[in-house]
């Protein structure tokens, strides 16, 4: 089995799955990758099912290397890579060999980086998930001097694959559904709140990000009166000074501050990969409409699957390309005369 090694590790690493959904009403979080396309665009990439683990990165990565040779990639934020000095790219799968180093710096765009092996991370799991859940102490943030075994790479052989993912690392707009708190907020107050560019806060974690913007508060009527009750990521909260929060994967199960909406589990991607400063707007889809969006994760894995693809090599970066046999049946020219 091989052992992977963090030489060294940013601040916010972590083994993360999908999560452990059924727990709510225990008080538990689903928790999981803030990402959770980026686990399953990992997957498709890898030949892995949707339950596999893989490290999250929060801003920044680390050093590590594998005592065997296997499979692994980047996907996510848009972090700086390289093996042995050798540039990675992301999306597209690579073999780490045995002893190189795999040294992953900041994250050029985008929040959260996922680094995938092929044979997955294979930590006993706790409550049927590996995932590290730091509010509900299920694990804890990795460290310099830390082994993780994985599991074996069935085709180290395996020609690159790659996917070329749409864009969701530098903001934009956000689908949000209505919720049972949205009626109280007036006409006007919604209207306001559509209509405002906001910008992700540099206050933020695995829990929730807070949305600044310019202008007035946004308040809603009776909401400091507001009982108690189910929350879930993707809810768009307002604290009693009318500041928005879009909670994400490791938020508290219970809250009382009014929620304006939810962000669909399409988009909660683009928010939990917003950075500081990156300009978020919402706009409003009512509940057939939210509801036309939704698709299961096998689905997503199903449709990621179709459309991974070989890497096509650009011949300039093939350093010992005189090596290969480029034309089938090639001579050394006197054959007939040797007949």
């Amino acid at each position: 089995m091989p052992v992977l090694t963090l030489h060294s590790a940013g601040p916010g690493v972590t083994v993360q799955d999908l999560g452990r959904p059924g727990w709510t009403a225990q008080g538990l979080s689903r928790g999981g990758a803030a990402d959770r396309l980026a686990v399953l665009e990992a997957a498709a990439l890898l030949h892995q099912d949707s339950g596999f683990a893989v490290l999250e990165m929060i801003g920044f990565g680390g050093v590590f290397s594998s005592d065997q040779p296997t499979r692994f990639v980047l996907t996510g934020a848009g972090m700086q890579a390289s093996i042995d000095g050798a540039a990675v790219p992301p999306y597209t799968t690579q073999l780490l060999p045995a002893g190189a180093q795999l040294t992953i710096g900041g994250a050029r765009h985008g929040v959260f980086g996922y680094l995938a092996f092929a044979g997955g991370i294979l930590t006993e799991p706790v409550m049927d998930s590996r995932a590290t859940h730091l509010t509900a102490g299920l694990g804890r943030a990795l460290a310099a001097g830390d082994t993780l075994p994985l599991g074996d790479d069935p085709r180290p052989d395996m020609p690159p694959q790659r996917l070329n993912p749409p864009d969701r690392c530098n903001g934009g707009m956000v689908r949000m559904m209505t919720g049972p708190q949205t009626d109280l907020f007036d006409e006007q107050t919604l209207a306001d709140f559509l209509a405002t560019s906001f910008r992700r806060s540099p206050r933020g974690n695995r829990q929730g990000v807070r949305l600044d913007h310019d202008g007035a508060s946004f308040a809603a009527k009776g909401g400091l009166s507001v009982t108690s009750d189910l929350i879930v990521p993707g809810d768009v909260q307002l604290t009693g000074d009318g500041v928005p929060y879009v909670l994400l994967t490791e938020c508290q199960t219970i809250g009382g501050y009014p929620r304006i909406g939810t962000v669909i589990p399409a988009d909660l991607p683009r928010v939990a990969q917003a950075a500081p400063g990156t300009a978020l707007q919402f706009t409003l889809l009512d509940l057939a409409a939210a509801d036309a969006t939704a698709e299961p994760d096998m689905a997503v894995l199903r449709r990621l699957q179709q459309a991974r693809q070989p890497l096509i090599r650009d011949l300039h970066d093939i350093a010992d390309l005189l090596g290969y046999q480029l034309i089938s049946g090639v001579t050394a020219g006197d054959d007939l005369e040797q007949d």
